[in-house]
């Protein structure tokens, strides 16, 4: 019976470890979401004096979330060194266009197929969750390629 736990823990821990950025990429996924959820409310309370806007306040939060998700995909995720403008730079771009597409995609799933806003903004959050994986692992955080001549 020992024997067969230890078999099943070793082989639990290999399957972990040949797939270990895909484990801290959902880990830093879930710690992002807990700061992006926290995110405006709390800056919603802390900016009030300043009598802001809430879109702004919406804009402001959504800077600092999007530069918290690259620290923890740069540092935690993909662990690279340097190359901060290009890789910041290309982040941004993926946020930003998955933004704008966001903008038409959900009035069509609440308009047009019928989607509550909830079900429709949940739908295209999993596919931004799912296509960020592999932009980010093959485009923002790839290495550099070397041009041979």
């Amino acid at each position: 019976m020992a024997v067969e736990v230890q078999s099943r823990w070793q082989g639990a821990w290999t399957l972990i470890r040949r797939h270990e950025t895909k484990v801290r990429f959902l880990l830093a996924g879930a710690l992002n979401t807990v700061f992006g959820l926290a995110a405006y409310p709390t800056f919603f309370f802390l900016l009030a004096p300043l009598k802001l806007p809430y879109m702004v306040v919406l804009g402001i939060t959504q800077v600092i979330c999007v530069a918290f998700s690259y620290l923890t995909n740069k540092f935690l995720v993909f662990r690279t060194a340097g190359n901060y403008l290009r890789e910041s730079g290309k982040f941004v771009l993926f946020h930003l266009s998955y933004f704008l597409v966001n903008l038409v995609a959900l009035p069509l799933l609440v308009e047009i197929v019928g989607m509550s806003p909830v079900w429709g903004q949940t739908l295209f959050a999993v596919a931004v969750i799912i296509t960020s994986y592999f932009w980010h692992s093959n485009i923002t955080f790839a290495p550099a390629r070397t041009s041979e001549k």
